[in-house]
């Protein structure tokens, strides 16, 4: 296992991957979770998918719609989601929308770029 690392961070120092023309993200990583500052144009789509991560989901600015658990949840400013691991979700940005989502363990899919279901054209 490797040593305990102190990280302090900055948004707006840090580098910004352009996955596709419409979602944009940025992620720290310590040794057992995973926190992803996410950036979606309105229109932007994340496929249905699942992950062995638990998933928490924050909306800062903007709003998103979830399809999840058999239901839509709309999230705006100051709400926010607890997904269980292995539970299949996607998503919509409504409008151009600011979220976090906190991962444990971190998402070894994102860090190995072996996320090609975000890395489309973004939109349906």
């Amino acid at each position: 296992m490797p040593d305990s690392v102190l990280k302090h961070f900055k948004w707006k120092e840090m580098e910004i991957e352009h996955l596709n023309p419409l979602f944009d993200r940025q992620m720290v990583v310590g040794e057992s979770i995973m926190l992803a500052r996410i950036i979606l144009k309105k229109g932007a789509y994340v496929p249905m998918h699942h992950h062995h991560n638990e998933q928490l989901t924050y909306c800062l600015e903007g709003g998103m719609k979830f399809g999840i658990d058999g239901r839509e949840i709309e999230l705006r400013p100051g709400d926010g989601l607890c997904i269980p691991p292995n539970m299949p979700h996607e998503a919509w940005a409504i409008e151009d929308t600011i979220e976090l989502d906190v991962f444990v363990p971190p998402r070894a899919d994102w860090l190995a770029k072996d996320d090609a279901y975000l890395r489309g054209k973004g939109s349906k």
